[in-house]
């Protein structure tokens, strides 16, 4: 999968890239998944997510992680890679929650990539059934990658 980094804080994120890739790998094989996949990862702050929840999603106030799947929908594809969308990740929430949950900045900020990959691929977790799904693919993804405990 081919992966696009912005960085929209002033906060050092080049240690993602390569957990982002594994993921990502790891994500395609369990999902069995064979295309050409890329997407975007944008890393901002609270207030940027809070304009964007508002803005997109109708909620005035931020949150950790918002997915726009770009395949929604849509039954085509042109050459190339398929565009799986952008995935904003809110760096504030992320170190809060990590200390919240007990684990690393990483493994959370690796928990929200992976989180947000699934939603590209369409999974959710508005009902239980959905959320268990969802759930137990983001731990086999995530846990062979990165420990859940400091």
């Amino acid at each position: 999968m081919d992966i696009s980094f912005y960085n929209r804080t002033n906060a050092d994120v080049s240690v993602f890239e390569n957990y982002f890739k594994r993921i990502s790998k790891r994500a395609l094989k369990v999902l069995q998944k064979t295309e050409l996949y890329c997407i975007s990862v944008i890393f901002v702050r609270s207030r940027t997510i809070h304009q964007i929840n508002k803005q997109y999603r109708g909620i005035d106030k931020p949150t950790d992680v918002i997915t726009f799947a770009f395949q929604d929908g849509i039954s085509f594809q042109d050459e190339g890679p398929i565009d799986l969308g952008d995935i904003f990740i809110n760096l504030d929430y992320a170190k809060r929650q990590a200390k919240e949950y007990g684990h690393s900045f990483e493994r959370e900020v690796c928990f929200l990539f992976t989180h947000g990959i699934l939603h590209s691929f369409g999974y959710d977790h508005i009902n239980p059934k959905d959320e268990q799904e969802m759930n137990a693919l983001q731990d086999q993804i995530l846990d062979p990658i990165i420990k859940r405990v400091q």
